[in-house]
């Protein structure tokens, strides 16, 4: 699918990124274009991946459409992973969420119809599903734009992959916690009943690729992910450390979280199919040529919605994904 093609990465140079390119570089792309802000990130990913010929680092910011039409000249592939992704930063700084996860997803989409792009894939997230924060608003904004492209004059098509929290990545609950136990010999936990949905960065980019590649254009690809309780997670690490009388503090849910999160609204589920084991795919509201028809012999989803507080996994199957994820 992407041998001998021309991949450009928006805000390339974080955790989600660098799996990325990693998996990308195996399929003997042309060229892959990272495209973000950070020149530190960039300098340091540069000497990461050994200055690899087939990697063009570009500094530039999704806010500007004119760079980002340049970085799109003959580009076969967009990854669109750029966004402010805190939610406490997002919450102190809607306008600058706005700017930067819905103008500039616009920006990219007008860039990739300019420059006659093949596909579009839009990384979202389970904060967009019936969104309690302004970062999830935010990209739920993102994920109407990125699917009511498909109804205007182009041939770019643009899909939206949406998963939960991916271990390890920069300001991942795994580090945080990792960290605390090791120099505070504490954890804060924001609820005892808190859960959410949980994927190495390894199986979520594969999950991607898998996506990016089925995908017809104007649907929303939902990863089937496991979920656990956080305070299990901060178990399972805290036994891992070999560190004794570890304290769990309650710390109260910070403004616009969430107890436990969903992949899957209620209102979603009645546009929604059971793709295979490893995806949901809803169906959008607008009319998308073809789409319905594409997707007709699919079975609609047997759920109210997706939540995290059910299913979780037990404590050990929690310390396997850690072990398989390299993080104890």
């Amino acid at each position: 699918m992407f041998k001998d093609q021309t991949i450009l990465v928006t805000g390339g140079t974080g955790s989600w990124g660098h799996e990325l390119v990693k998996q990308l570089l195996t399929y003997n792309p042309k060229e892959i274009r990272i495209f973000s802000r950070n020149e530190s990130n960039q300098f340091i990913m540069k000497q990461e991946f050994d200055s690899h010929p087939n990697l063009h680092f570009i500094i530039g910011d999704i806010k500007e459409t004119n760079a980002l039409i340049e970085a799109c000249h003959n580009v076969d592939y967009i990854f669109h992973l750029a966004a402010l992704k805190h939610v406490p930063v997002c919450e102190d700084q809607p306008l600058e969420a706005l700017k930067t996860n819905v103008i500039g997803t616009q920006n990219v989409i007008e860039a990739a119809m300019a420059c006659n792009v093949h596909k579009v894939i839009y990384i979202s997230t389970d904060k967009a599903s019936d969104p309690s924060n302004f970062y999830g608003l935010s990209k739920a904004m993102g994920e109407k734009l990125i699917i009511h492209a498909n109804t205007l004059n182009t041939k770019t098509k643009f899909v939206c992959i949406r998963g939960g929290n991916v271990l390890g990545t920069n300001g991942s609950v795994i580090h945080v916690f990792k960290k605390h136990i090791q120099e505070k010999q504490k954890v804060g936990i924001t609820d005892l009943n808190m859960t959410r949905f949980f994927l190495t960065v390894q199986d979520a980019i594969k999950l991607v690729f898998k996506a990016s590649k089925e995908s017809i254009g104007g649907e929303i690809f939902v990863m089937k992910m496991p979920t656990c309780k956080i305070i299990d997670l901060a178990h399972v690490l805290i036994e891992a450390s070999n560190k004794k009388d570890v304290q769990i503090e309650i710390l109260g849910v910070r403004p616009g979280e969430k107890i436990h999160e969903l992949l899957l609204s209620a209102y979603e589920s009645i546009t929604t199919v059971t793709y295979d084991d490893e995806y949901f795919v809803i169906l959008p509201t607008i009319h998308i040529k073809g789409l319905k028809e594409h997707y007709s012999e699919y079975k609609k989803v047997n759920l109210d919605n997706y939540n995290s507080g059910v299913g979780t996994i037990s404590r050990e199957e929690i310390k396997e994904m850690l072990m398989k994820g390299g993080f104890i």
